[in-house]
């Protein structure tokens, strides 16, 4: 059985644990804050098969080098974990899944930078308001999401930040409607990040108006 870190608090992230538990992975969660070991990044990249960087609040904007200009529900102490997390399991050469603020965690990590406030014709194709936003995408041929679901796949959105530069190695494999960067993944590593939520998007959360997220998250299980 293959073992996942899921990089958030167990509180905090029941919808990826419910998914992966379906497909038969074996999970685990970061520990309280005050009792990790200096090394804990590394550590869990010896014992685990993968990571999973899930969604949450912003990314704090001093990270990508950024002054305040819109970012909220920011925990950096968080933020710091989950790049050191990135950065030991990219060194281990495994595989790294970001969903939603994972996906742009992936991004800061390799050196880019975060649109930290979409405009409001974007937000309303985007922004949560009390439920998942429902719009179609453009994937690039012959990428995953591309193999996965076609050309023009249905997703959801909960988020108002972006994408803006993209960082090193990094190519975009899917896009919006208005261009917003809706997946990433690295042209030589096993890593990859997808701004939609393909884990409320699949078994007892499955829609009749989007892709089954659960096909997502097998093509990664099947990386590690």
């Amino acid at each position: 059985m293959k073992k996942i870190l899921i990089g958030g608090y167990k509180d905090q992230t029941l919808n990826y644990a419910q998914a992966f538990s379906s497909l038969g992975a074996e999970l685990e969660f970061l520990p309280d804050p005050g009792s990790r070991p200096p090394a804990f990044a590394v550590s869990c990249a010896r014992l685990f098969d993968g990571l999973v960087l899930p969604g949450g609040g912003d990314i704090a904007p001093s990270l990508f080098h950024r002054e305040n200009k819109g970012s909220r529900n920011i925990d950096k102490a968080l933020d710091c974990l989950q790049l050191s997390l990135l950065e030991a399991f990219v060194r281990a050469g495994k595989p790294v899944l970001g969903i939603c603020k994972g996906m742009q965690l992936i991004n800061v990590g390799f050196g880019g930078t975060i649109l930290q406030d979409l405009k409001p014709d974007s937000q309303d194709i985007h922004a949560w308001t009390e439920r998942d936003r429902i719009h179609i995408t453009k994937t690039a041929r012959g990428t995953f999401p591309f193999q996965l679901y076609g050309s023009r796949p249905i997703v959801n959105s909960a988020h108002h930040q972006a994408v803006e530069t993209t960082g090193s190695g990094l190519l975009v494999a899917q896009y919006s409607q208005d261009f917003v960067v809706e997946a990433l993944y690295h042209e030589k590593l096993p890593v990859l990040g997808v701004q939609w939520h393909p884990e409320r998007m699949c078994f007892a959360q499955a829609r009749r108006d989007a892709e089954d997220g659960a096909r997502l998250l097998r093509y990664f299980l099947s990386l590690l």
